[in-house]
């Protein structure tokens, strides 16, 4: 089977896979922005807020991870030209998911005030955590069953569809979060932090119902559950697994960035948060051309084509690293101006204008691994990556913090060791990738 690789066909696939990455986290946003300018209460609302979207994002990040799954195997099937023998595997993989969701919230919902004392909520925030969670928890299944249909449509080559789908979901929230918290004077009380929980979950049900529509009407797939289980849901199960380990380790990672910016104090914390959140958005803008390369990888590999594969990589490597240079260059520009968006504390803004110079380093550097990240991921390689972001973790990041951070170094710690982190995680992925497909693209 013949692929496209070309730059117009990768970012056919790239852009709307970056537009439909973006708007997922907007319902969160939403919900933070609209609750944070209620007349009552902004403050513990939008703390509340913060709080659960954390521990959902959290729950999200783990169990999302059957979209990779599901992708690296319909991509590989539609490569080898062999798809109508796993048309059964997405319901089932989705049958298994939900499942795991419901029981989720039957072993939450009781003890959620126990969940989020853990995150130092007390009094009023504590009352709006339990209220805001009891009922975005029940939109859980929803998200879960949308992302792995999402797995459905990268693995079939198409990210059209998910982005419309994203799009929809996004703009839906942002009107029923502005009606529903606010509300409409004569005709709907305002709902506070409650109408935001409601708008997500009304947000959550119709994506989920145009996820099921257009995987129906549009491609060869169904959601009819059938047995036995397909042949590769063993495959699919262990990809999870090795998946989850591995976004253990990241959030191990994560967890010690924050955790040694806030020992610093208020100033650094904040500086931090400004930095890390920039460095998120450039992780979401080269997320695009990393889920590309998941989808075209995956396919090549299924129809053994390892010449392009290899072409493939090279195309990546150029694109991505002229993409982080480039946003490296529009962060040099906007060097101040972008700190003063956040903030006017003059403390604040010179500790992250003492380390934000890292974060833009650090972006060529990021598209080389997140791309070829992606590029495992739709070659099915979870184990490989699993033991490598295990070794730059507890290897690489954690003891380079503590040596740094023991010699002083606050911020600068924190951000060298995720650099030499991020180099601890690509380069061994570039190195495996050539090592593996340059001898079967000299035979291909």
């Amino acid at each position: 089977m013949s692929a496209d690789i070309s730059f117009k066909h990768i970012n056919k696939l790239a852009i709307p896979a970056l537009i439909a990455g973006v708007s997922e986290p907007i319902l969160s946003l939403t919900d933070a922005a609209v609750v944070g300018n209620i007349s009552e209460n902004a403050t513990e609302s939008l703390a509340a807020v913060g709080i659960v979207t954390t521990f959902l994002s959290m729950l999200i990040w783990v169990l999302g991870q059957t979209r990779s799954a599901i992708s690296s195997i319909v991509s590989q099937y539609v490569g080898a030209n062999k798809l109508n023998e796993i048309t059964s595997l997405p319901a089932q993989a989705i049958f298994i998911v939900t499942s795991l969701s419901i029981l989720i919230i039957i072993g939450t919902y009781p003890f959620a005030r126990s969940i989020f004392k853990l995150y130092n909520a007390s009094n009023l925030i504590l009352e709006y955590c339990i209220d805001y969670y009891r009922i975005r928890v029940f939109g859980f299944p929803f998200t879960l069953f949308t992302m792995a249909v999402f797995g459905a449509f990268r693995g079939l080559q198409n990210t059209f569809y998910p982005m419309i789908i994203a799009l929809i979901g996004a703009a839906l929230n942002i009107v029923l979060d502005f009606i529903l918290v606010y509300g409409i004077p004569n005709y709907i009380s305002p709902m506070y932090v409650n109408g935001a929980a409601y708008a997500s979950i009304i947000a959550q049900i119709i994506m989920a119902l145009l996820s099921a529509y257009f995987l129906l009407t549009k491609t060869p797939i169904t959601l009819k559950i059938s047995f036995p289980f397909n042949k590769e849901i063993n495959h699919f199960l262990l990809m999870v697994l090795n998946l989850f380990i591995r976004t253990v380790a990241l959030n191990v990672t994560l967890y010690f960035a924050s955790a040694y910016a806030t020992s610093y104090g208020a100033n650094y914390i904040a500086a931090y948060t400004i930095a890390i959140n920039l460095w998120f958005l450039g992780a979401f803008i080269i997320d695009g051309y990393a889920s590309a390369g998941n989808i075209l990888s995956g396919k090549l590999y299924g129809a053994k084509q390892y010449n392009l594969l290899i072409q493939l990589s090279n195309k990546l490597i150029k694109y991505g690293v002229l993409l982080g240079i480039s946003t490296a260059i529009i962060g040099v520009i906007l060097y101040y101006p972008v700190g003063r968006i956040f903030t006017n504390e003059t403390e604040v803004l010179q500790a992250f204008y003492s380390i934000f110079f890292v974060i833009l380093i650090m972006q060529p550097l990021c598209a080389l691994a997140f791309i070829f990240d992606g590029m495992f991921k739709g070659l099915g390689k979870m184990k490989y990556l699993r033991n490598v972001l295990l070794c730059a973790t507890f290897l690489v990041f954690l003891p380079i913090l503590f040596l740094l951070d023991y010699f002083n170094f606050k911020l600068y710690a924190i951000f060298i060791a995720l650099t030499i982190w991020i180099i601890a995680r690509g380069l061994p992925l570039i190195i495996k990738f050539r090592k593996l497909f340059l001898p079967l693209a000299k035979n291909n």
